[in-house]
């Protein structure tokens, strides 16, 4: 799947949950997604707090899943285009200098 086809399927997932109605207890503005996407971020941390070795994977695949969706959805809700911004991201990063002494 590439990233239009996983955000369709997060569409309908939110879809379903009835968050894009106006009444919802969880609108999906962009602030809430920005709020959510660093909270599960945060949470990725967790699975590293006192210890450098990832203990239970599929703990942290879940946690990478939750941030990729609130970053999905976030994109979405803002009408960006996340396969072109990373594209053009690599582009720039790809001119810096990262290690100059």
């Amino acid at each position: 799947m590439n990233i239009r086809e996983l955000t369709n399927e997060m569409n309908k997932f939110v879809t379903a949950k009835g968050w894009y109605k106006p009444d919802t207890r969880r609108p999906q503005t962009p602030r809430n997604l920005a709020i959510s996407l660093s909270l599960e971020a945060a949470e990725i941390l967790e699975h590293f707090q006192w210890h450098d070795e990832i203990k239970e994977k599929d703990e942290l695949a879940s946690e990478l899943a939750d941030v990729a969706l609130y970053l999905l959805q976030l994109s979405s809700v803002a009408g960006i285009d996340l396969e072109q911004a990373i594209l053009k991201k690599l582009q720039i990063n790809s001119t810096r200098e990262w290690d100059k002494e």
